[in-house]
């Protein structure tokens, strides 16, 4: 029944036109690569802030910059890969790789969407710029490193196997 429904899905008009296309399957491969580097390139340096790095720097400054750049390119990579993932549904379906890398996905936004409401409930603007995070904060961070790593490092495997 489920392979049915992807195969349904392989076989729409537009999806069997973005697989075959010269310059469409490229463009929204590129897309979902941007976005996945908006959605990295911006949670990289918060969780490093986390971690005691930039001191100098509020946390909230990193956060309210951040987030909305993390959120846009968490979409675009999420619209861009629906895509990919419809030219070859099946074979995308049943590869531990591609099931690994969207559970640690669903992983890594939970984390940062939990991490995002701690912080706005400890009131963490009025901390000193120079203290120590909390230590569930930091745990909260270097997950987050370890899933967003992982999830890039699936995401290029997927290509080779």
């Amino acid at each position: 029944m489920i392979e049915q429904a992807l195969v349904s899905v392989e076989d729409l008009a537009f999806v069997a036109a973005l697989r075959n296309s010269t310059y469409m399957y490229p463009l929204v491969n590129a897309g979902h690569i941007f976005g996945v580097s908006m959605l990295v390139g911006g949670i990289v340096p918060l969780d490093l802030r986390l971690l005691g790095l930039w001191r100098h720097y509020p946390v909230m400054m990193f956060v309210d910059v951040l987030r909305v750049t993390s959120a846009m390119g968490l979409g675009l990579a999420v619209v861009c890969g629906a895509l990919l993932f419809a030219t070859a549904a099946v074979d995308y379906a049943g590869s531990l790789l591609f099931q690994g890398k969207i559970a640690l996905v669903v992983l890594g936004v939970s984390n940062a969407l939990i991490l995002g409401r701690v912080l706005k409930r400890l009131g963490i603007r009025s901390l000193p710029m120079k203290s120590r995070m909390p230590p569930f904060l930091r745990a909260g961070a270097a997950l987050s490193l370890v899933v967003w790593i992982s999830v890039l490092i699936l995401g290029r495997l997927l290509g080779y196997f």
